[in-house]
C-alpha cells in the first residue's frame, strides 16, 4: 500500500468532470484507489464519493492505493491533481 498527499489545483475543485476523469483513470488499474479528506475515507472509483467530498481548490487530499500496479496508478491519477484535471498523453 502507498499514500501521497495532493492538492486540488483547479478553481472550480472536483465537480463533475474532474470526478469523472479520476474514476475513468482509476478503474484502468486492479489496485483498489481510496481517498482521504477530513477524516473520511471514500471509494476513489466512486464517482459518486468524489463528489461528496466537496473539495474545493487548494483542499488537501491523502490518495491510497493498493495492489499489484499501485505505483503506476498512484503516478497516473497524482499526475491528473497536478495538471489542473487536464488529461495529458502516456
Amino acid at each position: 500500500m502507498i499514500k501521497k498527499k495532493v492538492t486540488v489545483q483547479n478553481a472550480a475543485g472536483i465537480h463533475a468532470r474532474p470526478a469523472s476523469l479520476i474514476v475513468k483513470e482509476a478503474t484502468r488499474f486492479e489496485s483498489e484507489f481510496h481517498v482521504h479528506m477530513y477524516g473520511y475515507r471514500i471509494n476513489g472509483k466512486s464517482i459518486l464519493g468524489l463528489l461528496t467530498l466537496a473539495a474545493e481548490q487548494g483542499s488537501e487530499l491523502e490518495l491510497e492505493m493498493d495492489g499489484p500496479d499501485e505505483e503506476v496508478a498512484m503516478e497516473r491519477i497524482a499526475s491528473l491533481f497536478n495538471n489542473g484535471f487536464r488529461m495529458t498523453e502516456e
